[in-house]
């Protein structure tokens, strides 16, 4: 292990250690040359004096620095300093896929979607490139702070070429294909296949196959069938399942034939979830009997075909074995199937297979007599045998016709939207189709457990036994309208916003009972049931009728307070909108909504533009006191904690709010300077909170100090 401050190459300084492999260490060191942070890969020394080790180092340096894709880890330098092989890399700061997913349980469709589309660009860039990755997994996956995703570690990754072979280059056993595992061919349809698994983990949380040990496991990917992943992830799309299906088939000629391929079916299951647009190629294609003719065989044999060595078997005769005397090792291998000289082998086995044909034909037959005749369908005593004949005759005739008319006639799918499932299920099965739950989406036609779609449609025709997909209503979503009624127009927005509301708008009407700017009424009214996103309106009184009125003066270049306070002194309503301008400071007014020198009616609403660059476009009451304006800010400074080693570090503030922990992160980046000046917001109304700061060590981030921090208002 490299201590801190080790320099390679006269050029790039270790600064610590960040992770570990099963062939290298991987450092953080910064590249004086280009005033850089870099990751620096250096093999462990117990292999730097084994050539096939450093061969393979070398030649995972030469595969990924033929590549440049945005979604692959950089390879920038390659060396040797002291006896250190070293790969310079670039430096992405974030977790391991693998990380990521343990942090979440499991990844939520779109996330999922988006982070395999990202991996197959990177894998596709590759295989054009003809380099085969052979341990796509994810902990050779990336995510960075900024959410790029980034494919990593071509350590067994190597040129595909027509003799490529992967007894030597199988990465881990859960993500490896079949043909890996079987140490045969692969290519970068193997790549396909380690995705395929790695989708399957991200959207239920657990690998398909696994077991006790690595044979195991390797055992499962060649012979079982994977349980669908729809079973741990209910809401998944079945065009996303398909997908994963497609991927993960055990034929090679089943699987998606290139990278792109995958990635037009993902990008079409964001537009279409349950679309049917993925196909599979039938198990039929792949499982033909292959008929040689004796031909065909007599010309392997003249091509040189050569039995196995039996040299080290002894093999024994049906005389010998009665007499209890071996053959000879030099006498020839007796082969039964072998009819060659006068062909008597061949012709005993074909007539034992005929008789063992006949005998069981015999039985069935009788069997059939005795069932049939404990049926009634034989009536013994009664009629002539021409009779019964006939009546037999009958009966097969109809079984066989309604059997054919069965397995060819069509159906029309019922409409079954609008139905209970009870409902639906038995209108189905009135028309011998079968229904199978999808999901549930919300729905403003449909109350919730109504069916509000189906697949096939209703009207056409399918065949018979065929499943009619459907998705139930989960009703629309709403909220109860709270009361707002005789509040400050300020209070009522933001108990509302709070609520969940997002589409606010403000009438004006007179009151005489209703104080100015406190709300007259509320619609939809107070307790009924509201979408989040429907429009309320709030009614707010203006005063008298009869009030009084009185002459708005200039208020530009004013600070906001004072304006503020001027007007609604003159019994205004004040509203404020925020926006940048170079002509006034930070704070002050802009301009005005009302002309200066106009008579208004006392409880008239106005409007003040006020300069603020970060809340540009905003809006709010008077004083920036409703809940899209208000914040509380800290600015608070951190002195320096003993233990800090200089390496990549995230600040997370913690806050309880209502009585839970919130952590926000507030800053993260490859160092940081102290003392540091902490500008950040809290929670609104929490006046104290925690900074933590943490440091990247060994992979992970590493608890170093923490300050207590004060908030207040800015609104």
């Amino acid at each position: 292990m490299l201590k801190a401050g080790t320099v390679l190459g006269e050029r790039y300084e270790i600064v610590g250690r960040v992770g570990s492999g099963g062939m290298a260490d991987v450092y953080k060191a910064k590249d004086h040359k280009l005033n850089r942070f870099v990751a620096v890969k250096v093999m462990k020394s117990e292999f730097r004096e084994d050539g096939t080790f450093i061969s393979k180092f070398r030649r995972e340096a030469q595969s990924a620095a033929r590549l440049a894709n945005p979604n692959i880890v950089n390879v920038f330098d390659v060396g040797e300093d002291m006896g250190n092989y070293y790969i310079v890399m670039e430096l992405v700061e974030g977790i391991t896929l693998k990380e990521y997913i343990s942090k979440k349980g499991k990844l939520s469709v779109r996330e999922a979607t988006s982070i395999a589309i990202q991996v197959c660009m990177g894998l596709a860039a590759a295989h054009q490139a003809g380099i085969v990755h052979r341990d796509v997994k994810p902990q050779n996956i990336i995510i960075s702070t900024d959410g790029k995703v980034k494919v990593t570690d071509f350590g067994i990754a190597r040129a595909a070429s027509s003799n490529t072979i992967s007894a030597n280059a199988m990465g881990s056993v859960h993500y490896s294909s079949p043909e890996q595992v079987r140490g045969g061919y692969s290519d970068s349809r193997a790549d396909i296949y380690s995705l395929g698994i790695t989708l399957y983990e991200m959207v239920t949380g657990r690998v398909p196959f696994d077991g006790e040990t690595t044979v195991a496991i390797a055992i499962k990917h060649l012979q079982d069938e994977m349980d669908p992943p729809s079973k741990y992830a209910p809401d998944l799309p079945y065009s996303l399942e398909q997908i994963i299906y497609k991927c993960t088939q055990k034929s090679v000629d089943r699987r998606y034939q290139s990278m792109n391929d995958v990635i037009n079916d993902l990008k079409h299951s964001l537009v279409e979830p349950d679309g049917r647009f993925v196909t599979l190629a039938p198990l039929s294609d792949h499982a033909r009997k292959v008929v040689i003719t004796p031909e065909e065989q007599d010309r392997i044999r003249s091509d040189g075909y050569t039995r196995p060595d039996i040299s080290q078997k002894t093999y024994t005769s049906t005389a010998a074995a009665k007499s209890g005397r071996e053959l000879p090792e030099e006498e020839p291998y007796d082969d039964p199937y072998d009819e060659s000289d006068d062909g008597l082998s061949g012709r005993l086995e074909k007539a034992m297979t005929i008789g063992v044909f006949v005998i069981g034909a015999l039985i069935i037959c009788v069997l059939i007599y005795f069932i049939a005749r404990a049926a009634g369908l034989f009536s013994m005593g009664r009629g002539s045998d021409g009779e019964n004949q006939i009546a037999v005759e009958s009966t097969v005739a109809a079984v066989s016709d309604n059997g054919t008319a069965e397995s060819t006639s069509q159906v029309e799918v019922p409409v079954i939207a609008g139905m209970t499932e009870s409902e639906a299920a038995a209108k189905a099965q009135e028309a011998n189709l079968g229904i199978k739950y999808m999901g549930e989406k919300e729905s403003e036609e449909y109350e919730a457990g109504i069916i509000m779609e189906q697949d096939p449609v209703a009207g056409s025709k399918v065949d018979k036994n065929t499943t009619i997909y459907y998705y139930r209503s989960s009703g629309r979503t709403t909220i109860t309208m709270p009361d707002v009624i005789g509040a400050s127009l300020t209070d009522a927005q933001n108990a509302l916003t709070s609520a969940g509301f997002s589409n606010l708008q403000v009438a004006n009407a007179s009151s005489e009972e209703v104080p100015i700017g406190n709300v007259i009424s509320v619609s939809p009214g107070v307790g009924e049931n509201v979408g989040p996103t429907d429009l309320i309106t709030l009614t707010v009184s203006t005063g008298s009728e009869n009030a009084a009125k009185v002459t708005v003066n200039s208020y530009g270049g004013l600070p906001e307070d004072q304006a503020v306070a001027a007007l609604q002194g003159m019994g205004l309503i004040v509203r404020i909108e925020y926006g940048s301008s170079d002509r006034v400071n930070v704070g002050d007014v802009i301009s005005q909504s009302i002309s200066s020198g106009t008579e208004v009616s006392v409880g008239t609403e106005i409007t003040l533009k006020v300069n603020n660059p970060d809340m540009n476009g905003q809006t709010g009451a008077a004083g920036g006191a409703s809940i899209q304006t208000a914040s509380w800010t800290t600015n608070s400074t951190l002195d320096a904690p003993s233990n800090y080693q200089g390496g990549a570090f995230r600040l997370v503030l913690q806050q309880t709010v209502d009585g839970q922990t919130v952590e926000t992160t507030v800053d993260e980046g490859d160092y940081i300077d102290f003392p540091y000046q902490l500008l950040c917001k809290g929670a609104a109304g929490v006046s104290e909170g925690k900074v933590v700061m943490y440091e990247l060590y060994d992979g992970d981030y590493v608890s170093r100090a923490s300050w207590p921090v004060a908030f207040s208002s800015a609104g």
